[in-house]
């Protein structure tokens, strides 16, 4: 496949920043790359929030559409923030022309057979690399303004639009007290000398690599204690890791307790039953799991009488954030009801989103942008509404996978994550004392 490339130029990207002021684009599609056809565009840009559609045809004009509304697979939107535009040359005074929307109609029109359909004023991608018009529907506009009335598309593009804003959270990139606060943390617990944390999710979300990323921040360097291979690993039995800043100095004051990925079907990844028994304390380090036949009392090494450090004190949900849909239906509702028997336990919960920096290019430039980004500021909304998890309580974090150095930015996301969970599991300590 061809290198994903923008056609936009920088006079052109201004052009375009006098419409919405300072934004950054992002590169969602581009049809000689991905498929001149309605299929391609909605694959790769639905539900990527506000976007600009930017088309070019044989005649030199660059025009298209923007809309603040999610681009979905069916379906009309009323947005009374979008418009169509042009792009002009120096000789016209290198400003963009505007077409606003007709207030209250129907900004844009959804649908698998075309591309963006901007009002049926403005659609993309009919019948391949052609355009179709008909002004007044909910746009007003001169064909020969537009696109000077030729539609035969050369490429047509599709940026997310992403506005460069004040951090929706806050947090020091360069300070390390927190790492000082997680090495002289003890449980408020006496009887307990480390906090339980088990790390569950779908298969693929990042477990066992944010395992070794927390392992990575406190040895200073990469490291791959649990074996990542190709793909992502697959893991099959119950793990339990204490962690050390050296090899020869005192354990940390959690341990990180690693699973099988939930499946949304039955013929793999973990029971859920195996997850509320782990919870109790009952499942023995090594256990290899069954994905038809949960854990008995019966099963050999079953713990009948777990102590309160053998059980799970703080649980966290890991879940890949560059997917364009965190969880499926089928997904949530297993999660959901897995989560139902969690709370009946009133084990505290926190969720990581990994992979940000591949889910928003904005913080895959620089992973400081990420409480700048809107697009993973809905994202950690979007979670916290699926699973009623509070927006306090949801952390992104990029894994240390690809680089084999580690960088201040990526460590303060991971020990500020780490540390809350142990706050958190202080809280279920307290609760336990009350």
């Amino acid at each position: 496949m061809s290198e994903v490339t923008s056609q936009l130029t920088t006079e052109d990207q201004k052009q375009l920043s006098q419409l919405l002021g300072k934004v950054k684009l992002h590169l969602l599609y581009k049809a000689s790359v991905h498929g001149f056809d309605g299929k391609s565009f909605h694959d790769k840009c639905d539900g990527q929030g506000p976007t600009f559609t930017v088309g070019y045809n044989t005649s030199g004009y660059i025009f298209g559409g923007y809309t603040s509304e999610d681009f979905v697979t069916y379906g009309n939107k009323n947005d009374n923030n979008a418009f169509l535009f042009r792009l002009t040359s120096d000789e016209l005074g290198g400003k963009p022309l505007k077409f606003a929307v007709e207030t209250d109609t129907v900004a844009v029109f959804n649908s698998l057979e075309h591309g963006p359909n901007f009002g049926d004023s403005l659609v993309f991608l009919v019948n391949g690399k052609k355009i179709k018009y008909k002004p007044g529907q909910s746009y007003n506009f001169q064909k020969n303004n537009l696109f000077g009335g030729n539609v035969q598309l050369l490429e047509c593009e599709v940026y997310r639009v992403e506005e460069i804003k004040t951090a929706w959270r806050n947090i020091n990139w360069s300070s390390h007290s927190e790492l000082s606060l997680i090495k002289s943390h003890k449980p408020s617990l006496s009887s307990v000398s480390q906090a339980r944390i088990l790390l569950i999710g779908p298969i693929g979300g990042g477990k066992s690599s944010f395992i070794n990323s927390v392992n990575s921040v406190f040895r200073g360097h990469v490291t791959n204690r649990v074996l990542i291979r190709s793909g992502g690993t697959n893991t099959k039995m119950y793990s339990t890791y204490s962690l050390r800043e050296g090899k020869d100095d005192a354990t940390l004051p959690l341990i990180l307790c690693d699973t099988m990925g939930i499946s949304e079907g039955t013929e793999s990844g973990i029971h859920s039953d195996d997850i509320i028994s782990i919870i109790k304390g009952h499942v023995p380090k090594r256990y290899q799991f069954n994905t038809t036949s949960p854990i008995e009392p019966d099963t050999k090494g079953y713990i009948k009488s777990a102590t309160i450090g053998e059980r799970i004190h703080c649980v966290v949900y890991v879940l890949d954030a560059s997917k364009p849909t965190l969880l499926s239906p089928e997904m949530e509702k297993k999660m959901c009801t897995i989560q139902s028997q969690i709370n009946d336990l009133e084990i505290p919960q926190v969720v990581l989103l990994t992979k940000v920096d591949e889910a928003c290019p904005l913080v895959g430039e620089d992973v400081t942008n990420v409480y700048r980004s809107e697009h993973i500021e809905k994202k950690v909304l979007e979670v916290g509404k699926k699973l009623s998890v509070p927006v306090s309580c949801i952390f992104p974090v990029k894994n240390y996978w690809l680089d084999i150095k580690c960088e201040d930015p990526m460590d303060m996301l991971i020990i500020s994550a780490v540390l809350q969970m142990l706050r958190y599991a202080d809280d279920y300590f307290e609760n336990l004392d009350d």
